[in-house]
């Protein structure tokens, strides 16, 4: 019998390359998607649609408001950038996201009886964010296996981050050796109405970016590439 494991997926192209590699390690992949209020929603419509058929075994859809807390261009009335991916931690960024997000893969992966949890974060090309860092990896399982019925019977539970240290272009050359399909994916901040992504946002350049280095076309709509 295959291992469980949780896997966090907005139908973005790392978290689907995560949800690929986690099925090809052998494990059973459980998705978990979160609707927090973002703007760029059309992501789960993504996540929905395509959950299943990127081979995950059940997807739950987990739905929270971090718009009465603000405090970032996705969550609140603050204007997405579209002027190039700095060096600094950009307004996109939603405090504590990953903490949150990955304290609910926790609690879903113990009802599951799982003790892997499979997240896409990236610290090479990437936009700056404190939690997508290794050391804040190695933290939260720490937490994971002192704050848990499963960790304090033994069980050790551990974080997964197979692309950590992956440029966008290895990441996208990984999916495709994977059967990964990614027009089935979306990763736009900012999308119009229709789903096309504006291709000026920072998750939009790095996306391009990485296609680019690939030698490969983006298969997704774009407003301006």
């Amino acid at each position: 019998m295959k291992k469980k494991a949780v896997v966090l997926y907005s139908g973005g192209l790392d978290s689907t390359t995560c949800l690929a590699i986690a099925r090809a390690e052998g494990f059973e992949p459980y998705a978990i998607s979160f609707a927090y209020g973002q703007r760029h929603s059309y992501e789960m419509e993504v996540a929905k649609r395509n959950a299943r058929p990127m081979g995950a075994a059940d997807h739950l859809l987990v739905e929270f408001d971090l718009r009465k807390m603000g405090g970032s261009a996705l969550t609140a009335d603050i204007e997405v950038p579209k002027d190039g991916v700095g060096d600094d931690i950009p307004v996109t960024y939603v405090p504590a996201r990953n903490t949150i997000f990955l304290s609910f893969a926790l609690g879903y992966a113990e009802t599951l009886g799982a003790y892997d949890i499979f997240i896409g974060v990236n610290a090479l090309d990437y936009s700056g964010y404190p939690d997508c860092r290794p050391e804040f990896v190695a933290a939260f399982q720490a937490m994971a296996n002192l704050a848990t019925k499963a960790g304090v019977e033994g069980e050790q539970i551990k974080i997964h981050t197979p692309l950590i240290s992956l440029t966008k272009a290895e990441i996208i050359q990984k999916g495709l050796s994977l059967g990964v399909d990614y027009g089935l994916t979306h990763s736009c901040y900012d999308p119009t109405e229709d789903g096309s992504s504006c291709g000026l946002c920072d998750s939009c350049r790095l996306r391009l970016k990485g296609f680019a280095e690939a030698g490969v076309t983006d298969p997704v709509r774009y407003v301006k590439r």
